[in-house]
This record gives structure tokens, C-alpha cells and sequence, in this order.
């Protein structure tokens, strides 16, 4: 049974690994909370993949900062908020039809942008 759910907790670990990476391309699937889920679990059922994850050239540091320090590089942020922002935008403009969805859209762009921006920068 312990082997089940160490297994288990790799396979979604694993699983939100590969949507936090997603997260980094597409502006509304959020990175960070991914990234800190698969840690998590990969704390909880195998070392290996832990220091592994931590050891990443580009993820390592990212989770790091954020878990012992609740900031994001500022690079990480103009980066996020500006994908986002013309991602939103985009589909505003061309791509939805229906005027509540717009306003639904640039609301949740807002929101966002003010979750971003309520962490910290970090300096480096």
C-alpha cells in the first residue's frame, strides 16, 4: 500500500511538473503553484526526484526563491504579466464575440496581474 501511494504522488507530482512547465508558455495556467505542488510531492515520496527538481538550472532557483523568500525575479514577472496581458488582449479583440466574456476575460487579467504583483521582487 505505501509503495501504491509513493508511486501515486510521483505520477501527479509528475503531472503538475509538466503543467507548471506548460504555465511558463500559456498565461493562464499558473507556473509557480505547479511547480511548488510537484516539490511537495516529490518531497513526500522520493528524495531522488526532490533534489533532482531542485538541482534544475531554471525550476530549481525559481522554487527556492519562493518557497524560502514569497518573491518572484523581476524578470519572472514582466515576462508573466506581459504574455498574459497580450494574450488577453488578443482574444478581446479577435477572438470573443461575447461582450460579458470580455469583461470577464480583462477582469481575470486584472486579478492576476495584482496576484503577481502582490509578491515580492527579488533582488538579486
Amino acid at each position: 500500500m505505501v509503495n501504491l501511494m509513493r508511486i501515486l504522488l510521483v505520477i501527479i507530482g509528475t503531472i503538475s511538473l509538466i503543467l507548471g512547465i506548460v504555465g511558463i508558455f500559456l498565461p493562464l495556467l499558473p507556473t509557480t503553484p505547479f511547480l511548488l505542488l510537484s516539490a511537495a510531492l516529490y518531497f513526500k515520496s522520493s528524495p531522488k526526484l526532490y533534489d533532482w527538481l531542485l538541482g534544475q538550472k531554471h525550476l530549481g532557483p525559481y522554487i527556492r526563491n519562493f518557497r524560502e523568500k514569497k518573491a518572484i525575479p523581476l524578470r519572472a514577472k514582466i515576462i508573466s504579466i506581459t504574455l498574459m496581458w497580450g494574450s488577453m488582449l488578443y482574444c478581446v479583440a479577435y477572438l470573443v464575440p461575447i461582450i460579458w466574456i470580455k469583461f470577464l476575460l480583462i477582469a481575470i487579467a486584472i486579478g492576476v496581474t495584482y496576484h503577481i504583483l502582490s509578491y515580492r521582487t527579488l533582488k538579486k
